[in-house]
């Protein structure tokens, strides 16, 4: 049987940044991985925007995290030559009332430490998007893109450079708490961890119940996509936003102009029973279209074609609208350390989630 310091269950972004930092702190971890590539769930299957820290309530892990991880992502992505852009965001009003809404959003995001916002006006606006259909819009100075891609091979890179052990295609079928640790089970090998960190996404709730960990809920919640055909794709420049949901289940179907020169719009809002359905009962077309129009006049389905699908891991049901990271030492086991729940600003959040779980993850080994 193997022993190991820290075994990490789920190898998206939270998963891999939680391992990088924990090898970087001089642990032996290994990152445990279902599927035979890492990220191939929720962290790359989302808009790529780095969140400057708007939306989110004072005093969540999700605003003190996604401020601290913002700059961490940028400072990452250069270094490593992720592909990423400082854009910029507009986040756009349409009437009197909205406008209102803008100003609370506004104080909000200064309020989570966001330097630079602004309420802009027409002139303004058209100097950034010119064919964007708005007279007043919040400007977010530090929000951007990355490539989700590049970003986890980087943070796979840099985290074997560090000791970390991935082992793909490594399902988790079996745990059991000893005096010492937790025994894993695979479907090929069995593996002794000190503490085991969940960070399995989708399935956080599944491998919580399996390593004897408190109970919780994850609610799969699909997002689609469309985008621009090629000839439109200069409609966009940078992230043009609405202002969120009020339900607080999304913000808002947006356009994302990516590091690759594509133009997204998306994503929509649904939850769904499963956490793997990314293609049944699609969306049409005009849907997106009508959205997009409350962005840019004259969108219409020609301008579009259907793009992908995300799923994202909510901890709140939707008669609920919020619900924080779950970031812990976990309440039932000793040797877990939890990182579940992780949605937007997961992404953008996820090497200042990496050092919260290593600083846990280190208490749990005192």
């Amino acid at each position: 049987m193997e022993h190991i310091d820290v075994a990490v269950i789920g190898a998206g972004v939270t998963g891999l940044a939680s391992a990088r930092a924990i090898a970087q702190a001089g642990r032996s971890v290994c990152v445990l991985e279902r599927h035979p590539r890492p990220g191939m769930d929720t962290s790359t299957h989302n808009s790529g925007v780095i969140h400057a820290g708007l939306y989110y309530p004072a005093g969540t892990l999700k605003a003190r995290l996604c401020v601290e991880g913002r700059e961490r992502m940028y400072e990452f992505s250069a270094r490593y030559n992720v592909a990423h852009v400082r854009s910029g965001k507009l986040v756009v009003a349409h009437d009197e009332t909205e406008v209102h809404e803008l100003e609370a959003l506004k104080k909000r995001g200064e309020g989570n430490g966001v330097a630079g916002l602004a309420i802009v006006d027409r002139a303004f606006i058209v100097a950034r998007e010119p064919a964007v259909s708005a007279e007043v819009a919040l400007w977010s100075p530090d929000s951007g893109i990355v490539n989700a891609e590049e970003y986890v091979k980087a943070l796979l890179g840099t985290g074997a450079d560090a000791g970390v052990i991935f082992l793909p295609g490594t399902k988790v079928v079996g745990a059991d708490r000893r005096g010492d640790g937790m025994v894993l089970t695979t479907e090929r090998e069995t593996i002794l961890a000190t503490v085991v960190v969940n960070a399995a996404g989708l399935y956080a709730d599944e491998v919580s119940r399996l390593l004897g960990g408190e109970a919780f809920t994850i609610y799969p919640c699909r997002g689609e996509y469309a985008e621009f055909t090629p000839a439109k794709r200069s409609l966009v420049r940078a992230l043009v936003y609405p202002l969120p949901h009020a339900s607080g289940h999304g913000l808002g179907v947006h356009l994302v102009r990516t590091t690759g020169g594509q133009v997204w719009l998306g994503p929509t809002v649904r939850y769904q029973d499963r956490k793997d359905d990314y293609e049944n009962d699609r969306e049409p077309l005009e849907s997106f279209a009508a959205a997009a129009r409350r962005l840019i006049d004259g969108v219409t389905v020609d301008d579009l074609r259907l793009s992908g699908s995300g799923i994202r891991a909510k901890l709140h049901p939707p008669s609920e609208s919020f619900a924080d990271f779950l970031i812990r030492r976990d309440r039932e086991n000793p040797f877990v350390v939890q990182a579940s729940g992780i949605d937007s600003p997961g992404l953008t959040s996820s090497l200042a989630i990496g050092d919260l779980v290593a600083d846990l993850v280190e208490e749990s080994l005192r």
